[in-house]
């Protein structure tokens, strides 16, 4: 990955050039340092790299630059691996972080740090023909897991504090999960139209007869589930009528109110020390962020109601000791209220419905938490592992 290959970026000017280079800085010397060491990091790097940073702070006072001018920077240390390789976790969590903040920029422009969406298991994207599907899953199950992140992160972000609900469900479920990958940054509805289409091809593929779909989604994942299923039922693709479950962890089906203030992306950008300096571009807001604001029930949009046929589960999460302590009303999990995760609305055209025993609150628990939270992990498998019967084809 050379540096030409982002002067096609979009020239996305800037008010702070200087703040950006030392946002650039912060992440190179991420990047560069071996982890575990012990060593303070204070966004500097040393040696030659650091005069270059210090002289382009020098040029850009007097006349300007451009995001992608500096993303060219750390360019050459976030090269992809080999073709199937592993990915690295450390640049997955990078390159995730800057396509939830410029991913619609990086896609106009054809920037080859714009993730292409994909579909994975154990890491690597899956090829979408039957053939060559069995052959990469040999064990592959009747009942079929797809779980979709949330913005700024990646399908290897499921796992979380040694835990990922994937692998946990799959083992209580007898199924085989499987991981969307996708650019957080583009509108939601493209990335709705764009993983309708997948999933089409992923269930006229899959080498055994399917008895069941479940999607499992967390904070943006939902509302991208969301407009999938909206889309695939306009189109009359068949796969939406498979899916039996669609479980909402932490979605902002009404909007985030912190990120309104700018705060959420400092929450999810800071949970990753890689991704942690990006918070600093607190002006900057792609496609799928400005979604975010408001959900799936925004200013000027129609009411879209729940996806007909599939059982919907909602967990809403709170910093408090419960939804009634002022802590939980007012910050929710930190990112997203209890209302808005849970779908009610004061407009009742805009309000969900989910039945009482489809929602669960989960107390002193917050946004990222409920990837890792024991409670959350058992209330799944309690929905269902209940609810196991595949519904009736219509």
């Amino acid at each position: 990955m050379k540096t030409d290959d982002l002067r096609g970026a979009a020239r996305l000017a800037t008010e702070a050039t200087a703040g950006l280079t030392d946002l650039v800085e912060a992440m190179h010397e991420r990047i560069a340092r071996v982890p575990g060491l012990g060593r303070v990091l204070d966004g500097r790097t040393a040696g030659i790299t650091g005069l270059v940073y210090q002289s382009i702070r020098g040029v850009t006072r007097v006349v300007g630059g451009t995001v992608d001018g500096l993303l060219g920077l750390i360019a050459p240390a976030l090269s992809a691996a080999e073709p199937g390789a592993m990915p690295s976790p450390e640049r997955e969590a990078v390159v995730s972080a800057l396509n939830g903040v410029l991913g619609d920029h990086l896609a106009a422009s054809a920037n080859p740090l714009a993730i292409a969406m994909a579909l994975r298991h154990d890491g690597r994207a899956l090829p979408l023909e039957r053939a060559a599907l069995a052959q990469r899953l040999p064990d592959a199950a009747p009942v079929l897991l797809v779980l979709v992140h949330g913005l700024c992160m990646n399908h290897l972000q499921w796992r979380r504090a040694g835990h990922d609900h994937g692998s946990g469900l799959a083992t209580a479920l007898g199924a085989t999960a499987v991981y969307l990958h996708y650019n957080t940054g583009l509108p939601i509805a493209e990335n709705g139209r764009l993983f309708a289409g997948l999933m089409q091809r992923l269930v006229d593929a899959w080498p055994v007869p399917l008895q069941r779909v479940v999607l499992l989604t967390h904070s943006m994942g939902g509302l991208v589930a969301r407009r999938a299923l909206q889309q695939a039922q306009a189109d009359g693709q068949g796969w939406a009528a498979r899916v039996d479950d669609l479980v909402f962890l932490g979605t902002p089906h009404h909007g985030a109110p912190l990120e309104r203030a700018g705060h959420g992306v400092d929450l999810l950008l800071g949970a990753a020390p890689y991704a942690a300096p990006l918070a600093r571009l607190g002006r900057v807001r792609s496609a799928g962020i400005t979604d975010l604001r408001h959900g799936l029930s925004g200013p000027g949009q129609a009411p879209l109601p729940l996806p007909a046929g599939p059982r919907c589960w909602a967990v809403a999460a709170t910093l408090g000791e419960g939804s009634g302590a002022l802590k939980g009303r007012l910050l929710g999990d930190g990112l997203v209220t209890v209302d808005s995760a849970l779908g009610r609305h004061r407009d009742p055209s805009h309000a969900l419905a989910l039945p009482a025993d489809h929602v669960c609150v989960v107390p002193a628990t917050g946004h990222l938490d409920l990837l890792s939270s024991p409670a959350v992990a058992t209330q799944l498998q309690c929905w269902l592992a209940a609810a196991a019967a595949p519904l009736p084809m219509p």
